[in-house]
């Protein structure tokens, strides 16, 4: 397994290169990797966590746009904002109602860090955080090795025959993290690259070649 998932990585690096994930200010960073800079970026990035959920990022980016607008990319102005007005900031994203909790929700606990690198099980137990959430801010936003895993890394890896269907967010997490080297870095990249082939290849079937095929 081991041999495998590094082979689909140099296929993916290869033909794609370095991503540059994730995007702060709408702009991606490819190969640098000493983003977020400071606690701006990085709750930049833990708010679009939030944001990206059940939407695509097109529409984040517009929900970001807003909230820069109104110079909230800020917990302490998260918080002071009027309620309606962060929803209608947010509208763009859908279920603009429960992220504007989830991001209330988020601002109160970063605050509540003081600048403290938070575990896994501490985002899972704030309201609206699930385990790819959590793990993308763990990545993104304080460069933790936490393999981060979607829909499209299911679906790439189900076709490829090194998982079935049933496999659980939990379990393709485990495979990941013991066959690649926890190294921050080559997570991101991983993932990134993963989701640019899904964009390319994964939208509808057939899906074409398989990265596991030998040349």
């Amino acid at each position: 397994m081991t041999l495998k998932l590094k082979n689909i990585y140099s296929k993916l690096y290869k033909e794609y290169g370095a991503q540059g994930w994730w995007p702060i200010n709408g702009k991606y960073h490819k190969g640098n990797y000493d983003f977020p800079k400071n606690t701006r970026e990085q709750f930049e990035i833990i708010i679009g966590a939030i944001l990206t959920q059940n939407t695509s990022w097109l529409q984040v980016e517009k929900a970001l746009k807003n909230l820069r607008k109104l110079k909230c990319i800020d917990a302490e102005q998260i918080l002071k904002l009027d309620k309606e007005i962060l929803k209608e900031a947010i509208k763009p994203t859908g279920y603009f109602n429960q992220k504007t909790e989830y991001l209330i929700r988020i601002a109160e606990f970063y605050n509540q860090l003081r600048g403290k690198t938070p575990s896994r099980k501490e985002l899972l137990a704030v309201k609206g955080i699930g385990p790819e959430t959590a793990d993308s801010i763990l990545l993104y936003a304080y460069k933790q090795p936490e393999f981060v895993i979607d829909a499209y890394t299911k679906r790439i890896l189900t076709h490829n025959g090194l998982i079935d269907e049933t496999a659980n967010y939990n379990k393709l997490k485990e495979m990941f993290e013991k066959n690649i080297e926890k190294d921050f870095k080559t997570y991101q990249e991983y993932h990134a690259l993963i989701v640019e082939h899904a964009k390319n290849h994964y939208q509808k079937k057939p899906y074409g070649e398989k990265l596991t095929a030998k040349k």
